[in-house]
């Protein structure tokens, strides 16, 4: 347990990144909050603003020696459009960006790496703008937020949005999932 590596990702709504990433066999944690904006502890009313650069996030601590970062980052590019600048579907605003924020220098290796490959071969068949930066000025999303889709799986926007993002990871990642 003392190799964990902790990285950080925005894919819009962090209840649907969450909601993913729960799931994920190597992935030991995975918390909701706010991450690379200017704002110190701001609460989900100041995110919603946009004002305080703040994007919504995960940040996830995960076992190496069970899955590797690149299969993370696989999962993350499947489970979100990439290509949207500030938004996720009918999400828009700077909150629901496309990051990656890591935390060593090999992570940022590795997401720029992906990223480079996958322009190259025109995945996605428009340009990918997820930004990757370090990971800077992180702050836990309130308690209410955690688990969200656990504890609200008839929930409205869980079940328009996250409820499909989990099934496609299911069924595009069937042995990465959590017995």
């Amino acid at each position: 347990m003392e190799n964990l590596q902790t990285i950080t990702l925005g894919g819009g709504c962090f209840w649907c990144t969450e909601a993913v990433y729960v799931k994920v066999r190597g992935v030991t944690d995975v918390e909701s909050g706010y991450s690379n904006g200017q704002a110190n502890r701001p609460s989900y009313e100041d995110v919603c603003t946009g004002r305080t650069g703040c994007n919504e996030v995960v940040k996830l601590v995960y076992d190496p020696a069970e899955i590797t970062l690149q299969e993370i980052l696989e999962i993350f590019f499947v489970i979100h459009d990439p290509t949207t600048l500030n938004r996720q579907g009918n999400d828009t605003g700077t909150q629901y960006r496309s990051g990656i924020y890591f935390s060593t220098p090999e992570q940022k290796q590795v997401a720029d790496d992906m990223i480079r490959q996958m322009s190259q071969d025109k995945l996605f068949g428009k340009p990918i703008v997820t930004e990757v930066l370090p990971q800077a000025n992180y702050w836990p999303a309130e308690d209410y937020h955690q688990d969200f889709f656990e504890k609200n799986p008839y929930q409205g926007y869980c079940m328009a949005v996250a409820a499909p993002k989990v099934e496609k990871f299911r069924k595009t990642f069937a042995a990465r999932v959590k017995a």
